[in-house]
């Protein structure tokens, strides 16, 4: 990316097509591109075998040899993004208890491809999201310890991003709509879908300074290996906010008889996990889950999450 001020530095929960699915990709990424970045940047890995891994809204991702992934944006919006992951988890990494995809090499942009792009450590397992907790006690806690220690105080020059980690308020147009759109869609009663957001909504606000943030912690950016937790990946909504916004995971990945071990272990060193901040995070957990729903079409997986969310925050009554 020759200009980071010319494209946007953080996606919105709108910025999507008419149709309610993947956007189009505004560059073809193909395995013969990845291949020709390599030999022209990184020549001593060009040769390694290379495959497509993932190819999710912003980012595809390539694995490559035994221990590297290729990650690269498809559109111009997500080059921001990569560019934060570049510049800050270096530096958030060694203060982790959990490997985070940290760039080993950063790659230019070049006359056929627009933007930077990273060779990150791959990471051995699966996506929770595809087969649930092996152990959700041991995950709970495992999950808020590191939460606690990402959410520390984030510097003044931190990545804005609007849509994540601010006020629920700044979130309520958008909510309202979602819960009147797909509330039948889901089997869902909306006088309470509706009730329980002007709780949350009601809920004191975060008056503390900003902490760091994921951003967008599901359960599809959380990798398990032999029944373990093992690494937290997808940080390009990494910003500063209220750790609500990242606390909101606790509410739909673990069962009532789980979720006090994630919240014990979460507790951050601004201060304890309150009441006011847990009834935040279903809010989050509401609110996130709607739009899941909403804008998952071409994506069952995400669907059924987005769906699991927003019933796990409304059936804690």
């Amino acid at each position: 990316m020759s200009d980071p001020k010319s494209v946007p530095t953080s996606r919105t929960d709108d910025d999507l097509d008419c149709q309610h699915a993947m956007p189009v990709a505004e560059v073809d990424i193909t395995e013969e591109l990845v291949r020709q970045l390599l030999r022209d940047q990184h020549g001593d890995l060009a040769h390694l075998d290379l495959r497509r891994a993932a190819n999710g809204w912003d980012n595809v991702m390539y694995r490559l040899g035994p221990s590297h992934a290729v990650r690269l944006p498809r559109r111009a919006i997500a080059a921001g993004l990569v560019a934060h992951e570049q510049q800050w988890l270096p530096i958030l990494a060694p203060t982790l208890p959990l490997p985070v995809p940290a760039p080993r090499r950063v790659g230019k942009a070049t006359d056929y491809y627009p933007w930077t792009w990273s060779i990150q450590p791959w990471f051995e397992g699966g996506a929770v999201g595809n087969a649930g907790w092996a152990d959700p006690t041991a995950a709970a806690e495992r999950l808020g310890r590191f939460l606690a220690c990402l959410h520390r105080p984030a510097p003044d020059n931190r990545p804005i991003n609007p849509y994540r980690g601010g006020p629920l308020a700044e979130r309520h147009e958008m909510t309202v709509e979602r819960i009147d759109q797909f509330a039948s869609d889901i089997n869902i009663d909306a006088h309470l879908a509706h009730a329980l957001w002007q709780r949350c909504l009601d809920s004191e606000p975060w008056n503390q300074p900003p902490v760091w943030l994921h951003g967008d912690l599901h359960l599809f950016n959380l990798i398990q290996q032999s029944g373990r937790l093992s690494a937290v990946i997808d940080f390009g909504d990494i910003c500063g906010g209220d750790p609500a916004c990242d606390l909101a995971i606790g509410w739909y990945a673990f069962g009532p008889e789980h979720q006090g071990h994630f919240r014990s272990a979460a507790n951050s060193e601004v201060r304890p996990i309150d009441e006011a901040t847990w009834l935040r995070a279903r809010g989050w957990c509401l609110s996130i889950g709607f739009t899941m729903v909403a804008f998952s079409a071409d994506n069952p997986s995400h669907h059924q999450m987005g769906r699991h969310m927003v019933r796990s925050a409304l059936d804690a009554g």
